[in-house]
Parts: structure tokens; C-alpha cells; sequence
């Protein structure tokens, strides 16, 4: 599992901290069709450790490579502090990018005979999907992944000329509910930066994508009458800033 000591952690955050007013530099830094790659170990490792409803990828900067850091919180909503923290750098995918959406309707029908064998009732009902996960349709998904690679360097310019990078994120807050795929198999999950627009702040705001992926294929639920809204795909990610929450 590939790790930071806390030191190495620092060292990342600070340069990162450094570098978000400075568009030239960002623009090197960030190939806007480069991903993070988390392995299921490291996965796994978050979901024993993290206590909280959400946790923590701290963007940083090492070895002059950008890096997400996957840091676990407490029952209070604070960092803890661990020995080591698993990371990622942003880079090119390995493979290509399969996001996949299922849904599951159930069709009830329901028919009433009299005592003397007459049609009382006939009718049909039909129960629409229902999501369980924290989960992102895969139609937005897709566009805001794709908003991301045409227009982040547009929106990274902006917030460097007009606001000296303070609005750029340095953090995401996560969904741990985003640790829990829905089957077994999981090999890894690939998380791409998006862009979407937030009514609440007016304003196209960076997110962070988490699609898994698996040792065998996503298929639907394996019991034919439930009706349930399967997807590989997990959004929800607060950018930090504007969404500071935690501290």
C-alpha cells in the first residue's frame, strides 16, 4: 500500500498550499485527463479507520507531481492522526473509464375474483428504482467530468487572476458511504476531478468522482423482485474551500 508518513504529508500540503495562485504552475501540474487510483487495500484501510459520516482527500503537491492523501476523521469530525496515510498521484488512466448505471422495476399486477369467479379488480402497479447509495446518475457524471477536461484550466485561470487562488480547493470532504461499493469484488476505485454548478454559491465548482471498479462486471441485483438503483459511480465530494465544514 502505497503511504505518507505525517512529515511527507506537510511537506505535500504546504507545497500545494504555495502553489494555488500560480496558474503556470498549475497548469503543468494538472493534465485535466488525469485521474487518482486508490487501491482496494488502501480502500479498505479508510473504512476500518475512518469513525465519521464523511472523510477527508487533502490535495497536495510532491515530488513535483500533484496527490490526493486519503485521510480518516474522528467521531467528532476532526483529522486524525494516524502513523500513515495512503495517497495517490494524479495520472493517466490505465484503462478506460466504464460508468455504469442500473435500475431495477418491479411490476406488481393485481387481480380479484368474486365467489362466483367474476373480475372484481385488475390493475398493475409499477415500482420505480430507488438509490441506496450516495450515488451520482451517470449522465452527470459524465458532464461533469467532461466540463473538467475542456474547461478547468479556464476556471483555474480565473481563480488565479481574479482571486489569487484563495477560492481553489485544498481539500474534499467525502461521503464514507462512498467506501462501500455495492458488491463484492472491488480491485480498486479511480477518482476524477468534475466541475459542476452549485445554486447554492452561484458558481461552477471543482468535485471529486469516485468510480469503482471490480474483479468481475457490475451487474444488477441478483434478487429479480427488488427494486433498487445500482451504480459504480459516488459524488457528494465538498470542495474546501468553499465548504469548509470540518476543521
Amino acid at each position: 500500500m502505497n503511504t505518507f508518513n505525517r512529515e511527507q504529508c506537510e511537506i505535500a500540503f504546504a507545497a500545494w498550499d504555495n502553489c494555488r495562485g500560480n496558474y503556470n504552475a498549475i497548469k503543468d501540474l494538472i493534465p485535466t485527463n488525469y485521474v487518482f487510483d486508490f487501491d482496494a487495500e488502501q480502500i479498505n484501510w479508510m473504512k476500518t479507520e475512518n469513525k465519521c459520516t464523511e472523510f477527508c482527500a487533502q490535495i497536495g503537491i510532491y515530488e513535483n507531481k500533484m496527490v490526493a492523501v486519503l485521510c480518516p476523521m474522528d467521531e467528532g469530525g476532526h483529522k486524525k492522526e494516524v502513523q500513515d496515510y495512503p495517497y495517490s498521484f494524479l495520472a493517466e488512466l490505465k484503462e478506460d473509464l466504464n460508468l455504469v448505471e442500473t435500475e431495477e422495476y418491479t411490476l406488481v399486477k393485481n387481480a380479484v375474483l368474486s365467489k362466483d369467479l367474476k373480475t372484481v379488480d385488475n390493475s398493475s402497479d409499477m415500482f420505480w428504482p430507488i438509490a441506496n447509495k450516495p450515488m451520482m446518475e451517470q449522465d452527470k457524471a459524465i458532464e461533469a467530468i467532461e466540463s473538467w477536461r475542456n474547461d478547468a484550466m479556464i476556471w483555474f485561470y480565473r481563480e488565479c487572476t481574479e482571486f489569487q487562488g484563495a477560492r481553489i480547493f485544498r481539500q474534499f470532504y467525502v461521503p464514507a458511504e462512498n467506501l462501500n461499493p455495492p458488491k463484492a469484488g472491488l480491485s480498486h476505485m479511480v477518482c476524477s476531478f468534475g466541475l459542476k454548478f452549485s445554486q447554492v454559491y452561484q458558481r461552477v465548482l471543482p468535485t471529486l468522482i469516485f468510480i469503482s471498479f471490480y474483479t468481475t462486471g457490475l451487474e444488477g441485483s441478483e434478487n429479480g423482485v427488488s427494486v433498487e438503483k445500482i451504480s459504480n459511480t459516488y459524488d457528494w465530494s465538498n470542495a474546501c474551500p468553499p465548504i469548509c465544514q470540518f476543521t
